[in-house]
């Protein structure tokens, strides 16, 4: 796991966005892989990049013609034009203002009339686009990537996942306060899912944070801050501000510091863009729209539990 610590959330989104950047526009497509694959978070921590993002697309700086997207997660029984889905977040906050292809956006139906199919679906379409390459992710405040909460396996995928009652009390305040009208499950890709991409950036900023960081990057590797898997990544980078890092040792702080930002660290070409065998936690891992903009101090719902981590490598491709 490498970690970068930069001054505040800003300077945190400006540097995962160029990045991104770098890496959708350094990656040579080929017949066999003509699309570079990325994973993507909603929530409040994301939506700085997002708009980074924006912004260099409108200035010519980057496309995302040949990109396929892959998002981590949707609530279940919730319409997709209703303002709270993250169907509407995503493309409120980021597709309809890029030119990524329709038909290269994937995000999982929690409106499908056989869930766990659905979630055997969007598995498989992962490994047919080749495996993503990088996969961007927040994390909750108790140390949790997409909906895979304490508790959660390390080797699990996606599928579908009843809400903790701390997180339904949590999204209320998106539906009016009604818990009643809070979705009680979604679909989540699994931390192994999140673990197989070639590259995972995970990004986690504000004093609330701190102890998420601190587990995840100086205690072990544990289900219940599913965070901490990342040190098992090849290319597992968590960027953080300076809250974020308030309950890290001052040796690990200074350290990680020495090491730069995303721009010097060594990730190497060959691991980002190549087929590489598929790397398990465990030896037999099982089987298993227009909106209002969500930008706020406070973290976001979906970002509170959709905290996101990645997994090891894999490919590209229309479908």
């Amino acid at each position: 796991m490498k970690v970068v610590i930069l001054s505040d959330s800003q300077a945190a989104a400006a540097n995962i966005a160029q990045h991104i950047i770098d890496r959708i526009n350094s990656f040579a497509p080929t017949d066999t892989r003509p699309y570079f694959v990325l994973g993507l978070p909603t929530g409040s921590s994301p939506l700085p990049i997002y708009r980074l993002l924006v912004d260099a697309y409108r200035v010519g700086t980057v496309s995302f013609r040949n990109v396929v997207t892959f998002n981590m997660d949707e609530y279940v029984d919730l319409e997709q034009t209703h303002p709270e889905s993250y169907h509407s977040f995503m493309f409120t906050n980021f597709f309809n203002h890029v030119d990524v292809q329709p038909q290269n956006i994937n995000i999982l139906n929690g409106n499908a009339a056989d869930l766990d199919e659905e979630c055997a679906r969007y598995e498989d379409k992962i490994q047919a686009a080749g495996g993503i390459d990088l996969f961007l992710g927040g994390v909750g405040r108790d140390g949790h990537i997409a909906f895979n909460e304490p508790g959660s396996s390390l080797v699990s995928r996606t599928r579908v996942e009843v809400l903790a009652q701390d997180t339904i009390h949590a999204n209320a305040r998106f539906f009016g306060g009604d818990l009643s009208l809070v979705p009680t499950r979604a679909l989540t890709v699994g931390v192994q899912t999140v673990m197989d991409a070639r590259e995972v950036v995970i990004i986690a900023t504000g004093a609330q944070k701190a102890s998420a960081v601190r587990n995840a990057i100086e205690g072990g590797v544990s289900q219940m801050c599913t965070l901490s898997c990342l040190q098992l990544h090849p290319n597992g980078i968590v960027v953080v501000d300076e809250d974020a890092a308030l309950e890290l040792k001052y040796a690990t702080v200074k350290y990680f510091k020495s090491l730069g930002d995303l721009s010097t660290l060594n990730i190497s070409k060959h691991q980002r863009h190549s087929v590489l065998p598929r790397t398990k936690l465990c030896a037999t891992p099982p089987q298993t729209p227009d909106s209002k903009s969500y930008l706020e101090d406070d973290e976001l719902t979906p970002d509170r539990m959709s905290s996101r981590i990645m997994t090891w490598p894999l490919a590209a491709r229309p479908f």
